[in-house]
């Protein structure tokens, strides 16, 4: 597990460092996202990296590792606007978004340690094509609860299921990174 949590740091101080100079350049912009968008955002880019693991070819030169990245920071500002709702201009800082970015990734990690605990990592054995359908389904599930109105009958809401979505792809960056 001690190796599980360093690898953890390794990774998401990459996805970090990309949320930060995002935020030079645009931001917290993406404070005007309903869940619905960031959510789109989510399943564009697990399509794509289904595409590649398929085909092997990008077109546009995506690669799987940087949107990997890509939805470990989507999911993360999901749980943001889930908590604070969306708003029509920017009305944050780089620091105030930067701050809730932070704690959402605790949490992140916080739960993943519980979950390696009582699933004794299984997912070192998962493939990575796995884990981007695990990746595809929670996205999937979310549109579906958002389409309900966030109403669900017998399972965990969006914001467990984004914060399943950040630690499936840590996983699979980890998986990369090895």
């Amino acid at each position: 597990m001690a190796d599980t949590v360093k690898q953890f740091d390794e990774v998401t101080a990459k996805c970090r460092a990309i949320f930060v100079d995002k935020m030079s350049d645009y931001g917290p912009s993406w404070r005007i996202f309903r869940l619905h968008g960031i959510t789109d955002q989510l399943y564009i880019k697990v399509c794509n990296i289904r595409q590649r693991q398929e085909t092997g070819i990008s077109l546009v030169g995506d690669d799987i590792e940087g949107n990997l990245r890509a939805i470990v920071n989507y999911g993360i500002t999901a749980i943001i606007q889930e908590r604070k709702g969306f708003a029509d201009a920017v009305d944050m800082s780089n620091n105030e978004a930067l701050a809730l970015y932070d704690q959402v990734l605790s949490e992140a990690k916080e739960l993943m340690v519980r979950k390696n605990h009582d699933y004794g990592e299984a997912w070192r054995e998962m493939s990575k094509e796995g884990i981007v359908d695990m990746i595809l389904a929670k996205v999937i599930r979310i549109k579906t609860i958002l389409e309900n109105g966030g109403k669900t009958i017998a399972s965990e809401g969006t914001e467990g299921n984004y914060f399943d979505i950040i630690n499936y792809a840590i996983f699979d960056l980890i998986h990369y990174a090895e």
